[in-house]
């Protein structure tokens, strides 16, 4: 029994005026695999990522989340962002808002749960974070670590069908990145399917099932993790690698 696609990404094209910043990015990611997307800035992956999420509207081509077209202009907008769950390089918390509520307002608006379901269900996911002893706390009274753990408490609580992760660890002081990336190595283990945009090449090699390198708004190579980490086919994924994980090179 083959395992069920969860998106299904056609010939997407993207542009903003007439800079074109996608250019018909083919793409299927399966249930419960770990896809990272690597290049450099600018190459549209966080772009690709926005359009999965709707936050962004493709020009042309086609994203299917399992059989919906959410690339339909009648697509239910919430009934999507409720199916893909999003974090992002700034955690984006209510800041007016405790943790238990960040994680539940969402659940109880666009699912409709009762308080005391939505409240039961973010518990559990703190938990899941290591974060449950926090729920009544400001976000401002967190770490940036913290508040990204929460972030993905937040997404885990809409019982999504895959999680994207936008650069998750870029605005994170150094010695708290590690405490996010092991929240996201426990859901890569559990199954959740998940695509991260990520500078973190070991999480990336250890992680991801395939990794994706894109450059102009392209998919360059993509393939293993090991393969295109440890020995990319094409000359510009060698070029980009050697850069990021020698920063000294000047070549």
């Amino acid at each position: 029994m083959s395992t069920p696609t969860v998106v299904s990404i056609v010939d997407l094209h993207k542009s903003y005026g007439e800079r074109e910043v996608l250019k018909g990015i083919n793409l299927e990611i399966t249930a419960g695999e770990v896809v990272c997307v690597i290049g450099p800035s600018g190459s549209g992956k966080s772009t690709l990522l926005r359009c999965v999420n709707q936050l962004e509207t493709a020009t042309s081509g086609t994203i299917h989340i399992h059989d919906d077209e959410i690339t339909d202009e009648n697509v239910d907008i919430d009934a999507v962002r409720a199916r893909v769950g999003m974090v992002f390089q700034q955690f984006n918390l209510f800041s007016h808002m405790s943790v238990l509520e960040n994680c539940t307002v969402a659940q109880r608006k666009v699912l409709g749960r009762s308080k005391e379901e939505a409240h039961e269900i973010a518990l559990k996911n703190l938990a899941h974070v290591g974060l449950e002893d926090r729920a009544q706390a400001r976000p401002y009274e967190l770490s940036g670590g913290q508040q990204q753990r929460v972030a993905i408490a937040r997404a885990l609580s809409m019982n999504p069908d895959m999680i994207l992760f936008d650069e998750p660890t870029s605005a994170l002081d150094p010695e708290l990145v590690g405490e996010v990336l092991k929240v996201m190595r426990e859901l890569a283990e559990e199954g959740m399917t998940m695509m991260v945009v990520t500078h973190e090449m070991a999480f990336a090699r250890d992680v991801a099932d395939r990794v994706i390198f894109m450059d102009g708004g392209v998919i360059v190579e993509e393939g293993p993790a090991s393969q295109v980490i440890t020995s990319p086919q094409e000359e510009r994924t060698q070029q980009f690698l050697q850069r990021v994980l020698d920063p000294t090179r000047t070549d």
